[in-house]
């Protein structure tokens, strides 16, 4: 086994951090009309163009402090995005209006990374992870924590909370870096530091659903994490799950045959490191892939699906400038959103004054 290695201090992150903007490059134009003679035809057009320039979303700045969130989720019922913490281990609220408040505090969560919304049971899936830097990391042993909890979409009161390392009792480092949930409720958690994949039913009673080669990290983040492999999953229409590997490959899953496992023939590779995705309404989904190990802006890419999702074409269609986003969701009337952490501050041991959330093209 690598040994996975974790320094406080992390001159790549730091790097990062000093050429993040956080702001999005400008994805909405808006133009108006020239050589008309007509008073009331300009009135119409600067009405018109007034009206889209308030349809146009804007940048979300959070305004949670050291949250640190990697991943998030968007509840249309409520109007509030949900946002995991890696530094305190709570879940927050965010408003479209970017105030934030804790609405989960479960002290058995150490890091929330993946955070989902499961609307048809009224819960939020979160998974639970250590890399060492949180409150309430054991500093000297991280990712030895492993787990997916289920709480109460109204109260943020937990249902369950399930502990993932001892189904596998291997001794190994793990890290639950994404989780899906199937029509019939069932989650699927994918671990990022050994080629394996859970299952999770409604009353929390977890076993190991997939174990296979094709799932082994193989990309290296320097000073951070070595054999780094599954970093999100979605479950998509055919009963299958679709796994996006941070070398930037995707792998097909079928729910009833997973010994079936194969790669997704893709027209171009992800960007390397793959962050985080969002399942679109026509079936496509969207990616997004940090800069992290460039310091470039990250990448928005569409991933849409040919023969059952044994082949798809990859294109990309905006960007973010801030290099460590990582992660996509839903948004009001129909948007998506990007989330910039300030995960570069965390692993270089800086505080930090919010998140923000950019909106994003993904056709």
């Amino acid at each position: 086994m690598k040994k996975t290695k974790l320094k406080i201090a992390i001159a790549g992150a730091a790097l990062v951090a000093a050429v993040a903007t956080g702001t999005a490059l400008a994805a909405n134009g808006s133009s108006t009309g020239s050589g008309s003679t007509s008073a009331s035809t300009s009135s119409s057009e600067r009405t018109r163009t007034e009206h889209a320039e308030q349809k146009t979303p804007s940048v979300i700045k959070a305004d949670g402090p050291n949250v640190f969130p990697h991943s998030l989720d968007f509840d249309a019922r409520s109007n509030t995005f949900f946002a995991g913490s890696l530094k305190h281990g709570t879940v927050s609220a965010v408003r479209p209006d970017g105030k934030v408040r804790t609405f989960i505090d479960d002290p058995e969560l150490v890091s929330a990374q993946a955070v989902l919304v499961d609307r048809e049971r009224d819960r939020i899936l979160v998974s639970n992870v250590d890399y060492g830097t949180a409150d309430r990391s054991r500093k000297d042993a991280p990712f030895r924590v492993a787990g997916v909890g289920s709480y109460d979409l109204k109260s943020g009161k937990q249902d369950w909370c399930v502990d993932l390392t001892a189904l596998t009792l291997d001794g190994k480092q793990h890290l639950i870096s994404d989780v899906t949930v199937a029509p019939d409720g069932t989650a699927y958690a994918v671990d990022e530091l050994t080629p394996t994949v859970f299952r999770i039913d409604r009353t929390g009673h977890a076993s190991v659903f997939l174990r296979n080669d094709l799932l082994k990290g193989t990309l290296e983040i320097p000073d951070l994490l070595n054999g780094v492999g599954m970093s999100a999953v979605e479950w998509v229409e055919g009963n299958q799950l679709i796994i996006a590997m941070a070398d930037g490959s995707l792998v097909r899953v079928p729910v009833k045959h997973p010994e079936k496992a194969q790669e997704v023939k893709l027209s171009a590779p992800l960007d390397s490191p793959t962050a985080g995705m969002r399942l679109l309404k026509d079936g496509s989904i969207a990616a997004v892939s940090s800069g992290l190990l460039t310091g470039k802006p990250a990448p928005i890419q569409r991933v849409e699906p040919r023969d059952g999702w044994k082949k798809a074409t990859v294109k990309v269609t905006d960007t973010v400038e801030d290099p460590v986003t990582s992660d996509v969701t839903a948004g009001p009337d129909g948007t998506t959103y990007a989330l910039s952490g300030g995960l570069a501050d965390l692993f270089a041991g800086k505080p930090h004054d919010g998140f923000s959330l950019t909106p994003v093209k993904t056709d």
